[in-house]
């Protein structure tokens, strides 16, 4: 080999030599940042320390998330802090993540990628965790505020009228679903922050069309005018003048039913001062028994009967029953069966 080639030879290795270094020397000074076209949660970390890449990824991802969440319905909105939640990510492994995957592919591999302007078109995630209990009691005290029994139709009696109380159809809040709206919201910094619940109609037991068929007979008594009203279906069917009790022996005020019912019926007479010398007995029917015809009873000896004293009737003169004239009861007792309200004004 000549003296020519030798020094060509030589010069060689050192230019050889020279770019290896200068390649490695490129490319220490770039271990410590994050090759272009890694992304860690979204956010594009190309180029940066993984310091900056840190702040980077909580500035973008953790803060959003971070802020309250809420659930609105109905104009009325509740509100789920976001301390509550106790969010956290594990940002620092991401990007460290990031980091070794910036220097897979050796030496080569990398100058030529950074030197020619390539990118690693990677997309590393970043798992937030957060407290699933807190997102539960959250839910279920929304529900609670939103949820509403349905409204069986009723009937509201008086002395002198019944009054229907219309049904209305109750709502329950779609929970399941609430809860993973709220469960995808409080992971993803786009989506939006309110939530509008989601319900569903539940319904009344009984309608409103229905509440009629569950009375084909009701008594409504108003004492203050000795009136006795039969309802059938909730209409007024007939309407009666009846003796009530006197002062001091009222005619109980209240809602009640028939208890039992009784032709020709033994008078079984009340331990009771009014009673004298009766008290105790049991009267068989007869002219002696002034409980004539039917019984029909009521609350604690309290019922309706027939009476002979028609007189009576139109005033309170009993001794707390409800007396009738005796074709009267006969009709009504006909007419009602044992488990008949009887509202008592």
């Amino acid at each position: 080999m000549g003296t020519k080639t030798k020094i060509a030879a030589a010069a060689a290795v050192v230019l050889v030599l020279l770019l290896a270094g200068g390649a490695y020397a490129y490319d220490s000074s770039h271990k410590d940042e994050i090759a272009s076209g890694v992304t860690v949660a979204g956010v594009d970390v190309g180029g940066m320390t993984a310091e900056e890449a840190e702040a980077a990824v909580r500035r973008s991802l953790l803060k959003p998330l971070r802020e309250p969440l809420e659930v609105s319905y109905d104009g009325e909105t509740w509100r789920l802090p976001g301390e509550r939640l106790k969010i956290h990510a594990d940002v620092s492994a991401a990007v460290a993540e990031a980091l070794a995957a910036s220097q897979d592919g050796g030496l080569p591999t990398r100058l030529v990628r950074d030197l020619s302007g390539g990118s690693l078109d990677k997309a590393i995630g970043a798992e937030v965790s957060y407290s699933q209990p807190a997102i539960n009691r959250f839910v279920r005290h929304v529900a609670a505020e939103i949820d509403r029994e349905p409204r069986n139709a009723a009937v509201e009696p008086s002395g002198e009228a019944l009054e229907v109380v219309a049904s209305e159809a109750g709502r329950k809040v779609r929970d399941v679903r609430l809860t993973r709206e709220l469960k995808a919201a409080v992971t993803d910094a786009a989506a939006p922050r309110t939530i509008v619940a989601a319900v569903h109609s539940t319904a009344p037991e009984v309608t409103t069309k229905e509440v009629a068929g569950r009375y084909p007979s009701y008594l409504t008594l108003d004492r203050s005018t000795f009136t006795l009203r039969l309802w059938e279906d909730l209409k007024l069917a007939r309407t009666y003048t009846v003796a009530v009790g006197m002062e001091g022996l009222e005619t109980p005020e209240g809602l009640y039913e028939i208890q039992a019912k009784e032709e020709n019926p033994v008078w079984h007479v009340p331990e009771s001062a009014w009673a004298g010398d009766l008290a105790g007995q049991t009267i068989p029917p007869g002219p002696s028994n002034p409980i004539k015809a039917r019984w029909m009873a009521i609350y604690e000896g309290a019922g309706i009967h027939g009476t002979e004293e028609t007189s009576s009737l139109g005033s309170a003169a009993s001794h707390g029953c409800v007396r009738m004239a005796i074709p009267d009861v006969e009709e009504l007792y006909d007419q009602v069966e044992v488990g008949t309200p009887i509202f008592i004004g």
